[in-house]
């Protein structure tokens, strides 16, 4: 894994004009990835992650207001400036060096067309091959993405397939040009537990096997931490925590960390005499009228006057950073 960083986004804002006024879905967002590097990225349903993701890959509808203080990524040695890139310079870029699985496989596949078309279609796009060459490529992608008896399955169409097996074609798709970076939007969503886990171990295997820096955006924060070595806690469109996956889940600094991690089931801890498990009490702000200060106040256990007054600085120490006046664990 390389140290240089493939990605950097630095303050990262996404707005929205409503009939409510104009809504920020992402607030002053900073993180970074470097190639070969995997990082998490959760929080709940609202919190913002679809919304960075799709602004990275520059997927957003024309009515989306992105500013930052810079977006960059390292495209074949050349810094890409993604705030500024022609629309043309997008589509080479997407798909190409990098590329990114969408929630939904049903819905994110065209039910007109077959298996083979769609991924054919991907590898033509970007790399000059001949047709026996592109058949064999299409062919070699599911197989390597564990589609069994993949010849039979080429002439097939989406609703032919189980939310497994779409998937695994998603992702042949998004790996076809051997992308630097993936972003895996809520890959496991809809499928059951066994799925979940099967497609989670190939994405890991996928970035070993080409070194190959991956995006994992969850809910659960319990899934980040097999697969991901960085994680990036979001809460209202901002970042509340930062660090080595590691740490945060062994000791969060941010009460929304420390309550999104209490809220997972453990077998050390005899469920079976519990009534219900813990949760945060309350509900995430409408971002139309978002509280003052610090965005979590209204739910933290631990708030203090000063946390409703003013917003909280994204504290660092060492390789971790919280949003906290008072962070614990640091």
């Amino acid at each position: 894994m390389s140290d240089s960083k493939l990605l950097s986004v630095k303050d990262l804002t996404v707005a929205f004009e409503t009939a409510r006024g104009r809504i920020k879905a992402v607030d002053g967002l900073s993180f970074d990835i470097a190639a070969g590097e995997s990082l998490g990225i959760v929080g709940e349903s609202g919190s913002g992650k679809s919304v960075t993701s799709l602004a990275v890959m520059g997927l957003l509808p024309p009515q989306a207001i992105v500013t930052a203080e810079s977006m960059v990524f390292q495209n074949r040695g050349q810094s890409e400036d993604l705030l500024n890139l022609s629309e043309a310079s997008k589509r080479k870029l997407r798909g190409g060096q990098m590329a990114m699985i969408f929630q939904d496989p049903m819905t994110s596949l065209n039910p007109c067309y077959t298996v083979e078309f769609q991924v054919s279609e991907v590898i033509k796009k970007h790399h000059a091959l001949s047709r026996h060459e592109v058949d064999q490529k299409v062919l070699a992608l599911l197989e390597q993405v564990g589609i069994p008896d993949a010849k039979s399955r080429l002439k097939a169409f989406p609703h032919e397939l189980s939310g497994g097996m779409s998937q695994r074609v998603m992702i042949a798709m998004a790996v076809a040009s051997a992308p630097k970076l993936l972003i895996a939007d809520e890959p496991t969503t809809a499928l059951d537990v066994t799925i979940q886990a099967q497609i989670l171990e190939l994405l890991h295997q996928l970035r070993e096997e080409h070194d190959m820096a991956l995006i994992l955006i969850t809910h659960d924060i319990g899934v980040v931490s097999q697969y991901t070595e960085k994680l990036m806690v979001m809460y209202a469109g901002q970042a509340v925590e930062r660090g080595a996956t590691v740490e945060v889940m062994s000791k969060p600094s941010h009460p929304y960390t420390e309550g999104l991690l209490a809220s997972l089931p453990r077998h050390d801890q005899g469920l079976e005499f519990r009534s219900a498990l813990p949760s945060i009490p309350g509900m995430v702000p409408d971002l139309a009228h978002r509280p003052r200060g610090c965005q979590m106040s209204p739910r933290c256990q631990y708030v203090e006057e000063r946390c409703r007054a003013q917003e909280p600085p994204m504290i660092q120490r060492s390789n971790r950073w919280s949003k906290c006046v008072k962070p614990l664990n640091l």
